[in-house]
């Protein structure tokens, strides 16, 4: 019975998974197989498999993996990327990762070292968001870069490549990577104005901002 109940929560998981790599696609955060999602449930890690069309995965497709990066489930190999999401969840309390190639925020990428803070919602991520220095996909070397960009963050940029996130559910990983986006998209909407520059917070008024938050939304 426990066994049975196990095998249920890693369907509805997967099931969560490939419909949040769809909606990557749909909404115009990665092109093609770009990108890559994972989850976590205890010590097992679901993950997208690699250059496989999400529209083509089903329940037959689980792919799991232990946090050594062993594979444990399925037989399609896994995203290229695993380096990346085995650190995040090696070193934080993530339980969904997030991975894009989204086109504002990769741009991005390529102009600074830090988004500006042109929005407070940046609170919701931790803080001034980061640009990891650039290297090769699926390297260990990448995966290093990106754990120092996230330190006391829930998502930063990847330079030349996109941007990463986490959270406590899949849902929360996908809000943070639509959020950054849309902050990276209003950065550079703001800054093309010629001779304008956008007007940017101080961190008082983000950490005020982040304050605001903890309490937003509906009370239980």
């Amino acid at each position: 019975m426990a066994e049975q109940r196990q095998d249920e929560e890693r369907a509805h998981l997967w099931a969560e998974l490939v419909a949040t790599a769809r909606r990557t696609v749909t909404e115009g955060l990665v092109v093609g197989t770009s990108g890559n999602v994972s989850a976590r449930v205890g010590d097992l890690v679901l993950v997208t498999p690699s250059g496989v069309p999400y529209d083509r995965l089903g329940p037959d497709d689980l792919t799991g993996v232990d946090l050594s990066g062993r594979q444990v489930l399925g037989t399609l190999a896994p995203t290229s990327e695993l380096p990346m999401h085995l650190a995040v969840y090696r070193t934080t309390d993530a339980r969904a990762i997030v991975h894009t190639h989204a086109v504002h925020a990769t741009a991005v990428s390529t102009l600074v070292p830090e988004l500006p803070l042109v929005h407070y919602m940046a609170a919701a991520l931790g803080g001034p968001v980061r640009v990891a220095p650039y290297a090769t996909y699926g390297t260990d070397e990448l995966a290093e870069h990106m754990l120092r960009a996230l330190a006391d963050r829930s998502g930063c940029l990847l330079r030349n490549h996109g941007t990463i996130t986490y959270g406590t559910t899949l849902a929360e990983a996908y809000d943070r990577t639509a959020q950054l986006e849309w902050m990276c998209r209003l950065w550079l909407t703001a800054s093309s104005v010629p001779g304008l520059s956008p007007s940017l917070l101080t961190q008082e008024q983000l950490a005020e901002a982040g304050e605001r938050l903890k309490g937003y939304g509906q009370r239980a």
